[in-house]
Formats: C-alpha cells, structure tokens, sequence
C-alpha cells in the first residue's frame, strides 16, 4: 500500500478510506497484512482523486457513480448519460411568467441546432436559468446571440466526443467523460477569459473612440468614470 500510496500521491489513510467505502477495490492478498496492487488501482485511485479534487464531487456522488457504472447491463450510451448526470450542478426550476418565457426560449434554442434533449433535464434548467438573469438584468443584446454561443457549444461537444473515439476501451472512455467534463469546463472557462482580453483590447479601444466621436458622448465607465484607456488601471489578464 505504501507503494500505491508514492505512485499515485493518495495517503495510506486515505487509501483506507476509499477501501472501506468500496470506492477502490481489494487488492490481492499475498499475506496475512499484506495486498498486491496492480495498474488497474493506480488508476481508479488517480480517477476518484480527480473527482473529488478537480471535480468537487463527494465521494458520496463519486461511489454513486462508480456504482452505475459497473452495471452490465447498461450500454455505453447509458454509462456515458449517468456519467455526464453526475457532473452535472443541480438547477432548481423556477416559476411564474418570466421563467416560462426563459424556459421556452431554451427549448427554442436546442430545436433550432437540431438536438434532442429533455426539457426538464438539469443542463435544460442551467441554460433556462441564465436566459431568465440575462432577462431579468435586461441584456437583451446577449440573448440575440444565443446561436452564437451554441455553435461554439457544438464545435467544442464534437471535439470532446472525438477524443472519446481514440479512447481504446470503454472503462476509459467513461473515465474520460467524467474527468474531461469537469476539466474541460475549466479549460474551456480559462481560454474563454484569454480569448476575451485579447479580442476585447481591440474592439473596446474602437468603441472609446466612437464615443468620444460622439457630441455630448459618455465615456465609457460612465459620466465621471474612469476612461477604459486610463493608463493606471489593469485590463483583463493577458
């Protein structure tokens, strides 16, 4: 176990742990106090770290999932669903005319690119739920942009089911959906805020001018606010 423990960066204690709450499976007895542990440990170990550590799932919700997974009788498709399920936050509905104006302009949005999902799924509710706040605050600019945002959406889903494709055998590409998901939000999320303070140095520098062009024109920041060019201040990270 103390080897286990050097290879994959998990304590002895929690090796334990995991042992007891059948999130890792036994290792092969060789002695009274002793088990051998082979690569298939290693990489259950590194997945269940990943989950909780990268991914923020309780090992409640982690042992769930490792338990679905092992199912015979689900298909691949089925083990991929309860995969995605499981990464997916939790979204309660809402109520009254504004969300139900929301909620159907996300099921409009999902038939217009030709997908296929339940409308009371928790990844419908999140979608409803931020077309219901970009109402509500009044960005209606953003919410004519909604297409734009799902062919982006589209293009990134083909690349991550294209990686599972390469995958050699099923237990990795489940793996991969669990981890790629969690880890891919990030990465998507940090090269979004990269892409943004490159592409927004320009495009903001030529709004500036436009208002200043104008008589009369608020500088951006508002009436006495501080210029987007004021050379004291920080833009987006670069």
């Amino acid at each position: 176990m103390a080897e286990l423990s050097r290879v994959t960066g998990v304590s002895v204690p929690m090796i334990k742990y995991y042992l007891r709450e059948g999130l890792l499976p036994a290792g092969e007895r060789t002695g009274p106090n002793q088990a051998r542990y082979g690569p298939e440990h290693v990489r259950r170990l590194k997945l269940v770290r990943a989950m909780a550590e990268y991914g923020g799932l309780s090992l409640a919700s982690i042992a769930t999932l490792l338990e679905q997974l092992e199912r015979p009788e689900l298909s691949l498709h089925d083990r991929l669903g309860v995969a995605q399920r499981t990464v997916t936050p939790r979204h309660e509905p809402g109520e009254g005319e504004r969300w139900d104006l929301a909620a159907r302009q996300a099921r409009e949005l999902i038939a217009r690119h030709g997908w296929h999902h339940h409308s009371d799924s928790e990844a419908m509710r999140a979608v409803a739920g931020v077309l219901f706040t970009l109402g509500a605050l009044g960005y209606d600019g953003v919410l004519t942009r909604l297409d734009e945002y799902a062919e982006a959406a589209a293009r990134t889903a083909r690349a991550d089911v294209a990686a599972l494709m390469d995958e050699p055998d099923l237990e990795r590409m489940v793996e991969l959906v669990v981890v790629g998901t969690l880890l891919g939000d990030t990465l998507i999320a940090a090269l979004r805020r990269i892409a943004q303070g490159n592409i927004s140095a320009g495009a903001l520098g030529q709004k500036l001018q436009e208002c200043r062009a104008e008589p009369g024109g608020e500088r951006p920041g508002g009436a006495g606010g501080r210029p987007l060019t004021d050379t004291g201040g920080e833009g987006p990270e670069r």
